[in-house]
């Protein structure tokens, strides 16, 4: 699909959560029970755990009407694509709870919008009616009928199917004041939260778009011309993976030792200010490395996995310019750190970012698939943890990396840093990746990678590991002065 708008994603990049229901579920002596269009707007944001933007969603009910999987899928901007993303996220929660062994019985409906400059809600939801009708459509053709759709718009919804105005007005019904229905009070009980916006989610993660961001490109410059020839040399390349390795494990502890601060937005940029621009131009070339990276996934849990997570997103706020492709492995181990530590809503988020940055990057696909399927993430875990034990205590992460399969590139290297890299039926040693400068396009133009195929044992073997390749350096705009970050990410 094409012309997507911005928080639009192809469908890989979508939410796709296995089951999980509400009916005699959240507490086991008060079910809840979900009978009218106003509570099934309400539940909403319960269901996925944030407030969906420009977003279509469907929930399917089980047998019993209990709640099944939930998908969400970005709105395309351009009408002539609204078909196509129907049919895909249909077919993706439908055949996909089927193939984890349940069968979705009906199905309830959601569109999703702000009103545009000069809109009002009800513009909204006459404009949506088409897209709405489709996923009924689509979903009826997979033998699913869809028993509600809904629109959500400026603090209103509107049912598609109840045409009773004494029950849903033309011109919509006003939420709820968040936290004040029975759903609300039972999530509560049950410790479910909501936390935010998507679009708030995203931002932590997000490149910074501040006035510290040109300083920032140029410390990555800097780095990429001392660190590209140590890493294109084999004698050095272990030597700059064990320097990349010792300067995160000090911030992580550096992290880990902060004073605590209220709020979300505060806390990231405490978390900018602990960290150096030459120490975060470092980090994230040498995170370029797949086995580098991969020996970095093993802080996971316990005290390492929140200062992790919070090093992770810093490098990912980083990734500024024309850098912003190599966002996809500080994205990556910050999903699977969300993942390990159990908060799935974050690991989708942070996963689905990593394949906007790159579609083909196959260590974010293995994990953005796993966690949609709701698999287990322990087999990788025991994986990293039997390396760690390997080593002599206090040594860090692990010396080898755990076996998680990757896909070869066959990319060119720098002109002048070595012979071109074969593109063969086996696996390339490690190469350094030239920075790419960003596309034309908006950032839902890219075009998905193929899915990965699913990885079923704890240790499967491995080829031998590959690079993103570090930029080509070039020398830093004269004057540039040192500035401070003070704004919000993103």
């Amino acid at each position: 699909m094409t012309n997507h708008g911005e928080t639009t994603e192809p469908f890989e990049n979508g939410d796709i959560a296995a089951g999980w229901s509400f009916d005699g579920q959240i507490t086991p002596d008060t079910p809840i029970a979900l009978r009218t269009p106003a509570e099934l707007a309400d539940a909403l944001p319960y269901l996925l755990g944030y407030r969906p933007e420009d977003s279509m969603v469907l929930v399917s009910l089980l047998d019993r009407g209990n709640f099944g999987g939930r998908a969400r899928l970005g709105i395309p901007a351009g009408v002539e694509d609204w078909q196509a993303a129907a049919r895909q996220i249909a077919r993706g929660l439908v055949i996909g709870a089927r193939r984890r062994g349940s069968r979705p019985e009906r199905i309830v409906a959601y569109v999703c919008q702000e009103p545009r400059p000069g809109e009002t809600g009800r513009d909204v939801m006459l404009r949506l009616a088409p897209l709405a009708q489709l996923l009924r459509t689509e979903c009826g053709g997979l033998d699913v009928p869809v028993i509600e759709a809904l629109c959500v718009s400026d603090a209103r919804f509107w049912s598609y199917v109840c045409p009773v105005e004494s029950c849903c007005p033309p011109d919509g019904t006003p939420m709820g004041m968040p936290g004040t229905s029975a759903m609300a009070a039972a999530a509560t009980y049950a410790g479910i939260q909501v936390r935010g916006s998507l679009r708030e989610l995203r931002a932590r993660m997000q490149p910074w778009e501040t006035s510290a961001a040109l300083e920032q490109e140029v410390a990555l410059d800097a780095a990429g011309m001392s660190l590209v020839p140590r890493i294109l040399d084999d004698a050095s390349r272990a030597e700059v993976a064990e320097e990349t390795l010792d300067l995160a494990g000090r911030i992580i502890r550096r992290l880990a030792e902060a004073a605590p601060v209220s709020g979300v937005h505060p806390a990231d940029v405490r978390d900018d200010a602990l960290l150096g621009h030459d120490e975060a131009a470092t980090l994230i070339l040498g995170l370029q490395d797949r086995t580098t990276r991969d020996r970095a996934a093993a802080w996971m849990e316990g005290d390492d996995g929140g200062p992790a997570l919070r090093l992770w997103r810093a490098l990912a706020r980083r990734c500024v310019g024309p850098y912003r492709e190599h966002a996809a492995a500080p994205l990556t181990l910050a999903g699977w750190v969300a993942w390990s530590t159990g908060d799935d809503i974050e690991a989708r988020e942070a996963l689905a970012m990593a394949l906007g940055a790159d579609p083909h990057y196959l260590f974010a696909q293995l994990l953005h698939r796993a966690c949609n399927e709701g698999l287990d993430p322990e087999s990788i875990r025991r994986c990293l943890r039997q390396e760690r034990d390997r080593r002599t205590p206090g040594e860090g992460p692990p010396s080898t990396a755990p076996n998680i399969p990757e896909q070869k590139s066959g990319s060119r290297l720098p002109p002048g840093a070595g012979p071109t890299a074969r593109d063969t039926t086996e696996a390339e040693p490690s190469t350094p990746r030239r920075k790419r400068r960003p596309r034309s396009g908006g950032p839902g133009d890219t075009a998905p990678g193929k899915t990965a195929p699913r990885h079923t044992g704890p240790c499967p073997s491995r080829p031998q590991a590959q690079t993103r390749r570090p930029t080509r350096s070039r020398p830093a705009p004269s004057g540039a002065g040192k500035t401070c970050h003070d704004g919000k990410d993103g």
